[in-house]
């Protein structure tokens, strides 16, 4: 017989953070340690030190990645993207949430416990300088009840003045991403009254992460992240989850001196929720608060070694492993998954690989008729816009390549600086005879130099033979 819990009434009614009369419920999660843990620390600490130096790594002169929303300007790879590519940009996008979903179907919300940014700086940051200073969780929560005494006030102060220095750094790192390291640099050594807007933004962004990480801190998860709602749609019986096997577990029973054991393995020491930095007890099974952060699995597995009794009681698997026995399977709905996950990242892939470095939109100026010039030939008057996706300046000049004539600059020749944009006004004059009716499709190149950059196509009005 099933050792399933069926009174579905006491299996799950309340929200962990949140007592009966709605009030917060403040967690005091116990330091973690074990394997999984330090496996967490180095992932955690690597992708830290990749964050911080992002903003000074380039490639091509430009950097790894600025995502500069005020001037509309994407720099990611090395690479410009201005919203002229912003279809290419979309679909990197849904082909990043495609692999959210195939990941999340798979193995559940491991990428809230191993990579998520809340969750790292949380834990491996914040959380580890409050155990730092204040102990763990039993000497924090007597800290809290205490009055306010000498010891008090400089943990308190120093917790919270190290916690919002932390959080000026982790805001000045993020403007750089926006704005580029460059432009921060000169916020920081300019006169303050220069750029009051930055200043700004750097005081909002380092009050917005102090409250996340020192006052609102797991609620993050549980009330703002969409995705741990999403995960209830997601996962399904055949997903690859942090689960506690009830099968071997239950009946619970508290261990005790030469008796003779009739219970399951759990032992009912609630190691496994103290741990738990969202508060909830696994032994309920899959939580909307659940980060999969592996912190009850090492807490377990440390109380099975002193029990003598093997790993595993919590441990990463599915709800069909634990209830039938059955080994992970690659199902259809996976299957399908990755498959539209790999015709989105082919096109993907293939847009970045045909993408022009320098775009141009040339366009008949409007409400101008075409003109007889003294030598016969038709001349009509274009505008042109050009934008440089490279670091690299180029000067430009301008051929019409089909059908024969040639192109007149109004102004002297173009000049499109690195990064930027550039706009020029021309006529197009062909011989009459090159024309056969009104509207005459004409192939225009852009060269700097003698290197043909790209060419654009057009409509040219004459006169109807």
């Amino acid at each position: 017989m099933s050792n399933a819990i069926t009174d579905t009434e006491a299996y799950r009614d309340t929200i962990s953070t949140v007592d009966k009369d709605g009030k917060r419920v403040w967690v005091y999660p116990k330091k973690p340690k074990g394997k999984l843990f330090n496996y967490r620390k180095l992932v955690s600490y690597g992708l830290l030190a990749l964050m911080f130096i992002g903003p000074f790594l380039k490639i091509n002169g430009l950097p790894v990645l600025m995502l500069n929303l005020v001037e509309r300007k994407f720099i990611i790879f090395g690479m410009i993207f201005w919203p002229q590519d912003f279809f290419i940009l979309v679909l990197g996008f849904l082909a990043f949430v495609v692999f959210i979903i195939l990941f999340t179907i798979v193995y559940g919300r491991v990428f809230c416990g191993w990579v998520c940014p809340q969750t790292i700086f949380l834990e491996m940051v914040f959380r580890r300088i409050e155990y730092w200073i204040e102990g763990d969780n039993n000497k924090q929560k007597a800290l809290n009840r205490q009055e306010w005494n000498f010891e008090k006030i400089w943990k308190k102060t120093a917790k919270h003045s190290i916690f919002v220095a932390i959080s000026f750094i982790i805001a000045n790192t993020l403007l750089a991403y926006i704005i580029g390291v460059e432009k921060l640099q000169q916020i920081v050594t300019d006169n303050p009254a220069n750029h009051l807007g930055g200043l700004a933004s750097m005081a909002i962004f380092t009050g917005i992460f102090y409250w996340v990480f020192a006052s609102f801190r797991e609620q993050v998860c549980t009330i703002v992240c969409p995705y741990g709602r999403l995960q209830g749609v997601m996962l399904d019986k055949k997903s690859i989850v942090v689960a506690y096997d009830y099968e071997r577990g239950e009946p619970r029973g508290k261990l005790h001196k030469n008796q003779v054991r009739t219970e399951g393995d759990c032992i009912d020491c609630n190691q496994c929720v103290q741990v738990c930095p969202t508060g909830i007890d696994i032994r309920n099974g899959t939580q909307l608060e659940c980060i999969n952060c592996t912190a009850c699995i090492d807490a377990c597995n440390a109380i099975m070694d002193l029990i003598n009794k093997p790993h595993g009681l919590i441990r990463y698997a599915s709800e069909e492993e634990i209830a039938e026995k059955k080994k992970f399977q690659f199902t259809t709905r996976m299957r399908a998954y990755t498959a539209i996950l790999v015709v989105l990242m082919g096109v993907f892939v293939t847009l970045l690989v045909t993408r022009k470095n320098i775009d141009a939109t040339i366009l008949r100026t409007p409400g101008m008729m075409y003109q007889k010039k003294e030598n016969g030939n038709i001349s009509n008057l274009y505008n042109i816009s050009l934008i440089n996706k490279t670091n690299q300046a180029y000067p430009v000049t301008l051929k019409l390549l089909v059908p024969q004539g040639e192109i007149k600059m109004v102004r002297s020749g173009l000049m499109l600086p690195a990064q930027g944009i550039t706009e020029g006004v021309f006529f197009a004059e062909i011989p009459k005879g090159e024309l056969h009716k009104m509207n005459t499709e004409i192939k225009i190149g852009v060269f700097s130099g003698e290197q043909l950059i790209t060419t654009k196509t057009t409509k040219f009005l004459g006169p109807a033979n």
